[in-house]
């Protein structure tokens, strides 16, 4: 028998993460690296949220916690909800803890047992499979391609629901796409789990201040109150504050849940860190107005990096609606070799080629479940962009 364990062996380790480890050793080594493999925004935490979490340290406010979150920050993440996305929740329907993972690691560690099936839409962000694997369940793939604007149709998801399906995994806008879902795609799947009580909704909303185009951000429990039941509506301030590093998620849902949730974390990290707590409180509770001007620069970026992929370099780059990622194709260069001499017959090749040939870092689409394409995330300077979009042009030009 092996020292490891047989749920390790089930879960393969996290090619984003791995990516970026690369770039970073090749930066190390005094290479030009562009790394745009990595999903964090580039701007500072804003000044008022890191002002109170020096204050919090000042006050003494560093010791445990309750495990699923101070009552202030549970009272402001009930108060977003309500305000942001309609829900009529109270503090108790919420809960904290360290960073959006961990609320899906919890809430399927709880509830997931050998033989349950978790329906997970293709692409996925890559921890989802693999949480559900750790649980001993089975992830079932449901496709959403670039045919459908990379969007799950309520017939694919009908035909991927089977008596043993315990959730779906939801994320809007998506990880690795952008791909926002309206209110009114929302519908169309909400109408699908109507008619499958057993079904509960995990919906990961980390990304839902990044919304383009003057489009409205929905999700699932405010389109259809008779899901919200059993829907667990995730969120964090990673993405939305800049705050990736403070490592604080949230969430609410049923209680009988949230508190099957508190028991595990309980026994794992106990409570989130208490200054990232009250830092969260702040970030809340305080002025919004930067989000636009954030979201400003964003669609921006997106639009240079749409507009220079799909400029005759044999990539196929749709518009996305959200998020800060594309998630173009690469079908069309595959089977040739690159100018450096690299055969390219995965997406795989494609972006290890391009990394050690150019020094653009990405991550290869089979990573996120769809062989053919590959992510690029834009949270980064245009400057930075304009350069890495200059050499994927040389780079696909190059190949033969």
């Amino acid at each position: 028998m092996g020292f490891l364990s047989e749920a390790l062996e089930r879960v393969a380790p996290s090619a984003t993460v791995a990516i970026s480890q690369k770039a970073r050793t090749m930066a190390q080594e005094g290479r030009d690296i562009i790394a745009l493999s990595a999903g964090e925004p580039d701007f500072d935490t804003p000044l008022n949220v890191r002002e109170a979490a020096v204050r919090a340290m000042d006050e003494g406010k560093t010791r445990y916690t309750n495990v699923d979150g101070i009552p202030e920050l549970k009272a402001a993440v009930a108060a977003k909800f309500k305000r942001d996305n309609g829900l009529d929740v109270t503090a108790a329907d919420c809960f904290v803890s360290s960073g959006g993972k961990q609320i899906i690691f919890n809430a399927l560690m709880a509830t997931l047992n050998p033989g349950d099936e978790v329906v997970v839409p293709v692409p996925y962000w890559v921890s989802y499979p693999e949480i559900v694997r750790l649980c001993g369940a089975t992830p079932v793939f449901a496709v959403a391609d670039d045919t459908t604007g990379f969007k799950l149709r309520p017939d694919v998801l009908e035909a991927a629901i089977t008596d043993k399906t315990k959730w779906l995994i939801l994320n809007t806008p998506s990880n690795p796409t952008g791909a926002a879902y309206t209110a009114d795609e929302l519908r169309g799947l909400a109408d699908v789990l109507l008619r499958h009580p057993h079904v509960h909704i995990l919906t990961d909303d980390i990304y839902e201040v990044l919304v383009y185009d003057g489009g409205t951000f929905a999700t699932i429990a405010q389109v259809e109150p008779k899901l919200q039941a059993r829907t667990l509506t995730m969120n964090g301030v990673s993405k939305s504050h800049a705050m990736t590093g403070w490592r604080i998620g949230y969430c609410t849902g049923p209680r009988v849940l949230l508190a099957a949730m508190t028991k595990l974390q309980s026994q794992s990290t106990t409570n989130p860190s208490s200054i990232s707590q009250w830092a969260a409180v702040e970030a809340l509770n305080g002025p919004q107005d930067f989000l636009a001007d954030w979201r400003e620069v964003f669609q921006g970026r997106r639009d240079l990096v749409v507009k220079g992929l799909n400029a005759n370099t044999g990539l196929d780059c749709l518009v996305p609606e959200g998020a800060f990622y594309v998630f173009p194709s690469c079908k069309r260069l595959l089977g040739k070799t690159s100018a450096g001499g690299a055969v390219l017959t995965t997406d795989e090749d494609f972006v290890m080629a391009l990394l050690e040939e150019t020094g653009v870092a990405l991550v290869h689409g089979t990573a996120f479940g769809l062989p053919g394409h590959f992510r690029l995330s834009y949270a980064a300077s245009n400057a930075e962009l304009e350069e890495a979009v200059k050499r994927i042009q040389g780079f696909c030009a190059g190949i033969r």
